[in-house]
């Protein structure tokens, strides 16, 4: 099996119902932080990371998803006629032109697992990253690119994780897993969603997986489990009964753009970040400051 990864899973099918009205028509994976959608960050660091291939899982109403990535002659024409050379450049390179976006449609919103499952019949018999948009992450290195590292090292599936207060434990799948290096571990079990007095760690799943192919065999023979759905944390925790399976705790700073309060940290973060418009913007907010 190749160490290199080339195909990115984003399971975006998801309804987005905590950011109603505003994802009633819209994908909330479109939401912009700044002037940039979240599945275009998610996107970026999966490049970065070395996919070539970008497999999306889609549902009803995503077809923005699509658009976004696709091309749009028309706009390039309006740029390329009014001289706005860098907006133009902009617009050809949202997806670079050695990269593919490959859309597979998820029929029914059976969970996480089954969304992954989905991407069998493209991804095959090959290692693959699964991206959560919702789990914004800016690092130097990227998220994925430290997680690939560590595959090619170790050579077992890599999940992201991070410490959480255990009064949210509810929120997320948690590992069990001994130290092999500094800030890697080799995961014993994993527990999804449990009650913060049944949570084996505070250290939480967020977003980021590298997973070998062996996963969609144990997909395929995963029954519903919390809240009725395919849950992936229960394939995976079959999953290191037979291979390695690591814990990397990543370098970076994490936004859960699942959540308001979440989102609106991001934008400020990254408003804060943003070369054009951060001196102006910090400005702002120290004026408004109480």
């Amino acid at each position: 099996m190749s160490a290199k990864i080339r195909y990115a899973v984003f399971p975006v099918a998801g309804k987005g119902t905590r950011f109603l009205p505003a994802t009633k028509a819209s994908p909330k994976e479109m939401l912009p932080v700044v002037d940039k959608p979240l599945i275009q960050y998610a996107v970026e660091e999966a490049i970065a990371a070395g996919a070539t291939n970008l497999v999306f899982i889609t549902g009803r109403n995503k077809r923005a998803i699509e658009d976004h990535f696709d091309v749009d002659p028309e706009l390039e024409l309006l740029l390329a006629s009014k001289d706005k050379d860098e907006l133009l450049d902009m617009v050809r390179n949202t997806v670079p032109p050695h990269v593919n976006c490959i859309y597979v449609r998820q029929g029914e919103p059976l969970g996480l697992g089954h969304a992954v499952l989905c991407a069998r019949p493209v991804v095959g018999n090959q290692p693959f990253f699964v991206h959560l948009a919702d789990d914004l992450i800016d690092a130097e290195e990227s998220c994925l690119g430290q997680m690939a590292r560590v595959f090619e090292a170790e050579g077992g599936s890599v999940l992201g994780v991070e410490e959480v207060p255990r009064t949210q434990t509810r929120q997320y799948g948690i590992i069990d897993a001994e130290p092999v290096a500094e800030g890697l571990r080799r995961l014993r079990g994993i527990v999804e969603k449990p009650k913060p007095e049944d949570a084996p760690s505070n250290l939480a799943v967020v977003g980021r997986y590298i997973l070998t192919p062996r996963i969609f065999e144990l997909l395929a023979d995963t029954g519903a489990g919390a809240g009725g759905e395919i849950q992936l944390t229960d394939a995976i925790a079959r999953l290191l009964a037979e291979e390695p399976v690591f814990g990397h705790e990543f370098n970076g700073l994490r936004f859960d753009c699942g959540s308001k309060l979440g989102y609106l940290e991001a934008t400020v973060h990254y408003g804060l970040k943003h070369p054009e418009l951060g001196p102006e913007f910090r400005q702002h907010l120290r004026d408004m400051a109480f």
